[in-house]
């Protein structure tokens, strides 16, 4: 199990477009010490979107 302080935690992207779709994926905190923030798929309205770190 890895831990809380571990070098790449695990983070929840969440959609910008309001429809709850989320991707889960691992960060380094060296390099991202701030929120992602992504442009991915989001499938319920068929279109890349903004996709941003959920805590």
């Amino acid at each position: 199990m890895a831990k809380s302080t571990d070098i790449r935690p695990i983070v929840k992207l969440r959609s910008t477009a309001g429809t709850g779709y989320t991707y889960v994926t691992r960060k380094n905190r060296r390099n991202d010490p701030d929120r992602l923030v992504l442009r991915k798929y989001d499938p319920i309205v068929k279109r890349h979107v903004e996709f941003k770190e959920d805590r």
